[in-house]
């Protein structure tokens, strides 16, 4: 009976390949918030995956094959991702799939690719849990612990601020960001005299507001997403407080410095994408993108193009789209590519340098660079 049933999933695997790679296209399966809340970032990270697409696809495709992008919306929500990957590997059969979206979502789907045996990319989803759904998940962009760690070495050393308030957003991404600043904050002399939570569905900080005005800190260390971060830093500069604001890459993207106004002027996001890079590769992206979209690129875009071109080069190093195959070449991949060097660990996690933005004249420009080997050295399981 074993030996039976084994036969049969064997058979299914091979069925699974073979019938992708007899098609017109090699499909790669997509997740992104098209509607709701996030969509602004679904916008973008639909763009970039579409231009690398667009791209290979211009330059010859993967072994004589086209690119498909397969596209579905989650809405940002995890009861939608989890039909979505159901559907992208029993209908759509692709050979990867890929995340656009954010952790909730990413980290649900990451488990069904991975009891398919399917290879699965995160593009910018910072929760720890997602890679490790297993040797399947891979992720393109640094966690939020890391990006946590960065922010303290930014506050502490690079702007010498030592007297420190938290807001912190009450979701995956806001906890994750949290526990790294925390971890590393007394190591670059930071003390956090208070850290006050929100709700992703807040727009109203009056009271957080006035406890960080008692507060009286040095600087603020505030976690979000631009639609949550835009009202939050208004609120805060129409009080009076004129301490530096530094938050994450929740930041990244011209929709907070549209929401905020003046009030984004001097803030300060670690993020991937270094708008002022000479690496050609950063250039060409960021050109290219706006010449697509028709607006500048942000971090979300510049993810999910790495990741695109991530999963391309693992199917033309397989030259196959055999599933383990493409594991297998993901895991020894190396890839220059618009967010930094692409290289693997054990994890299937990245150690790249944390590009600090800051707004200059309602655009975001290079502020620093942290590049700290241990620093930001991502788990090894």
């Amino acid at each position: 009976m074993k030996n039976k049933l084994l036969l049969i999933l064997m058979m299914g695997v091979c069925m699974y390949f073979s019938s992708s790679w007899a098609g017109e296209t090699i499909k790669i399966g997509f997740n992104a918030p098209l509607t709701g809340f996030a969509a602004s970032d679904g916008k973008s990270s639909s763009f970039g995956a579409k231009l690398a697409v667009k791209q290979i696809n211009e330059n010859g495709g993967i072994n004589g094959k086209k690119l498909e992008l397969v596209i579905y919306d989650d809405q940002a929500n995890a009861s939608q991702s989890i039909p979505i990957a159901n559907k992208l590997i029993g209908q759509d059969k692709v050979a990867v799939g890929i995340s656009g979206s954010y952790s909730g979502p990413t980290r649900s789907a990451a488990g069904i690719f991975q009891e398919a045996g399917i290879p699965y990319i995160s593009a910018y989803a910072i929760h720890p849990d997602i890679t490790k759904a297993g040797n399947y998940v891979f992720r393109t962009s640094f966690l939020g612990e890391v990006q946590g760690r960065a922010g303290a070495k930014l506050i502490g050393e690079i702007l010498g601020k030592k007297k420190v308030v938290m807001i912190t957003l009450k979701n995956d991404f806001g906890k994750s960001l949290a526990a790294g600043f925390k971890e590393k904050a007394k190591t670059f002399g930071i003390t956090i005299v208070n850290e006050y939570q929100y709700s992703i569905k807040d727009r109203q900080f009056g009271a957080i507001v006035a406890k960080v005005k008692s507060d009286n800190p040095d600087a603020i260390y505030a976690s979000g997403y631009y639609f949550t971060a835009g009202p939050l830093v208004s609120q805060l500069r129409a009080s009076g407080i004129t301490v530096p604001v530094i938050g994450q890459e929740g930041y990244d993207g011209q929709k907070f410095i549209e929401i905020a106004g003046k009030a984004a002027e001097g803030v300060i996001i670690t993020t991937s994408l270094d708008r002022d890079s000479t690496a050609q590769e950063t250039k060409d992206f960021i050109k290219n993108f706006e010449e697509l979209a028709g607006y500048k690129a942000d971090m979300v875009a510049a993810s999910a193009h790495t990741a695109v071109q991530v999963a391309a080069l693992a199917m033309e190093k397989a030259k196959s789209i055999d599933p383990e195959k493409i594991r297998a070449a993901l895991a020894g991949i190396s890839l220059k590519a618009s967010t930094g060097t692409i290289e693997f660990n054990s994890l299937g996690e990245v150690r790249k340098s944390v590009q600090n933005q800051v707004v200059k004249n309602g655009q975001w420009h290079h502020h620093s660079v942290i590049d700290d080997p241990e620093l930001l050295a991502p788990p090894e399981k």
